[in-house]
C-alpha cells in the first residue's frame, strides 16, 4: 500500500499555444475543459487521453486497473471528453518518491509521469514538502480502523493499555511497513511485538481473520471493508486510541504545480461526479463507505 505521507521537466519559456485553437475546434471535448490551456493540457488535448497513475496491488482502491481510484480516474476522464489511460505503479519508500516518479519528473524505468495521480493525502505539510506538485480534489476521508472478532476483541477505544491489552494474548494482523505496523510494534513499550502478524496485503490478512488464525486486523477502513466484503462475523471500528497519530486523512489527487488549467478542469469534473451521484456509486460498487469529513 502507499507508504508514509511524512509520500517532466518543462521549459520555462512562454508557451506560444501553437495551433491550440485549431486543434480544439477539430476535437469535440466536454464543456469542463477550459478554452485555453497550459502546456500539459495542450498535450492532453492532442493525444485525447488522460493518463492516470494509481497504485498496484492496492485493493479495493486500485488493482489490475480496477478499483475505486481507477474508476474515479476513468470517470474524470470521461467528464473531460477524454479516453482514460490507467497507469499502475508500485509504491516507493514514501509519498515524496511517488509524487516525483509519477507526477512531476518521471522514472528512469517507467518513463514519463502521468497527468494526474490518485490517492494522494490532501495534507498541508505534504504539500509544502513537495512544491513541484499541486495537491487538491478531496474525494474521500480514510480512517485507521480495526476489524475484529467481537467475542474476542472489544472496540478499540481508550488508552493503548486499555484498548490493546488483549493483544498480549491474541494475535493482530497488519500489512508490513505501514502506519499500523509501526504503531503496534512500538506501543506499550513493545509488549505486543510477538503477537503482531505481518502480511503482504490486507487481502491476505482478511483470509487469516476468516480462518481464525488472528483475532483482528488494523488497517485503513476502506481496505478492511474491501477485503471483508460480505462478512457478517466481524466488526469494523475506527480506532480511537489515545496517543495514536494520523487516524484520519483526506484523499485527493496531484498534478504538476504549473498545470493550473488541468487542476481546474479536474476540480470541476469531480464536482460534477459528486453532484450526479457517480462518486457515491463508485464507492458503493466496491463495498466501501465513502466518508466526506
Amino acid at each position: 500500500m502507499p507508504r508514509s505521507i511524512a509520500p517532466r521537466p518543462r521549459s520555462t519559456m512562454p508557451n506560444p499555444r501553437r495551433r491550440f485553437l485549431q486543434a480544439l475546434a477539430a476535437l469535440p471535448l466536454a464543456s469542463a475543459l477550459p478554452a485555453l490551456a497550459d502546456e500539459q493540457m495542450d498535450a492532453i488535448h492532442q493525444r485525447r487521453r488522460l493518463i492516470i497513475a494509481v497504485y498496484n496491488n492496492f485493493a479495493p482502491y486500485s488493482d489490475a486497473g480496477q478499483g475505486i481510484d481507477a474508476d474515479i480516474g476513468k470517470a474524470l476522464a470521461t467528464k473531460l471528453g477524454l479516453t482514460p489511460d490507467i497507469l499502475g505503479f508500485k509504491a516507493g519508500e514514501d509519498m515524496g518518491d511517488d509524487l516525483r516518479n509519477m507526477v512531476w519528473k518521471g522514472h528512469y524505468l517507467r518513463g514519463e509521469p502521468a497527468d494526474v495521480m490518485m490517492h494522494v493525502p490532501v495534507d498541508p505539510v505534504l504539500a509544502k514538502e513537495n512544491d513541484k506538485v499541486h495537491i487538491f480534489g478531496q474525494y474521500h476521508v480514510e480512517t485507521m480502523a480495526m476489524a475484529r472478532i467481537p467475542s474476542l476483541v472489544s472496540a478499540p477505544v481508550g488508552s493503548a493499555a486499555t484498548a490493546l491489552e488483549v493483544f498480549t494474548r491474541e494475535k493482530i494482523g497488519v500489512e508490513g511497513e505501514t502506519l499500523a505496523d509501526a504503531y503496534l510494534l512500538s506501543t506499550m513499550n513493545g509488549r505486543l511485538r510477538d503477537n503482531v502478524v505481518h502480511f503482504q496485503s490486507i487481502t491476505e490478512a482478511g483470509a487469516a481473520l476468516r480462518n481464525g488464525s488472528i483475532a483482528a486486523i488494523m488497517a485503513p477502513r476502506g481496505e478492511l471493508e474491501g477485503a471483508l466484503h460480505g462478512e457478517t462475523r466481524f466488526a469494523i471500528d475506527e480506532t480511537k486510541i489515545g496517543g495514536m497519530m494520523s487516524t484520519r486523512w483526506p484523499l485527493g489527487m496531484a498534478v504538476k504545480a504549473e498545470a493550473t488549467d488541468l487542476a481546474a478542469a479536474l476540480t470541476s469534473a469531480l464536482a460534477e461526479l459528486e453532484r450526479d451521484g457517480t462518486l457515491a456509486a463508485i464507492f458503493k460498487r466496491h463495498a466501501v463507505t465513502q466518508q466526506k469529513a
